[in-house]
């Protein structure tokens, strides 16, 4: 009973909401002129930090499932480069894919025979509850950082708060 209440609680924690607004919730309406539009006084567009969301998870669910891992350089491959301007296209394939890197860690959460707390054998120490709280983090953070661009550079429609 509570591994079951355990992976209830991380599935919630990786598909956000609770007290903080979630990745489908920040990107809903967005106005695709506005993609690569760089916030005030940063370095990076709407898209880039996205993508940044996104490949970081991913790097998060390889790490888990793969024996031959091998870490990524940063922050080459974490980020698009800062020249590089979205499609619509590339815009919806970044949103598909964190879609489906997170169903994937869901799935590994909900699957019965995960051992929440063996340590990735591959890894120095970590174990699957960790890994999901890392990328749990690591996206509500960014999601709000997200949201407060929208908030500055007026990308919300009428009627949010």
């Amino acid at each position: 009973m509570e591994d079951e209440e355990l992976r209830r609680q991380l599935i919630s924690l990786l598909k956000g909401g609770n007290a903080h607004m979630t990745f489908d919730e920040a990107v809903s309406d967005f106005p695709e002129d506005k993609i690569n539009t760089i916030f005030t006084n940063g370095d990076y567009s709407f898209w880039h930090l996205l993508e940044h969301i996104r490949r970081t998870q991913n790097d998060i669910l390889e790490f888990i499932q793969n024996p031959k891992y091998e870490e990524k350089e940063w922050p080459k491959d974490y980020w698009p480069e800062k020249s590089r301007k979205a499609t619509k296209k590339d815009w919806e394939k970044t949103i598909e894919f964190f879609h489906r890197d997170r169903e994937e860690l869901a799935k590994i959460i909900n699957d019965k025979k995960t051992d929440l707390f063996k340590k990735i054998p591959w890894g120095d120490g970590q174990n699957i509850v960790r890994e999901i709280q890392t990328v749990s983090d690591h996206n509500s953070y960014h999601i709000g950082e997200f949201a407060i661009m929208r908030q500055v550079l007026k990308t919300w429609g009428k009627g949010h708060n």
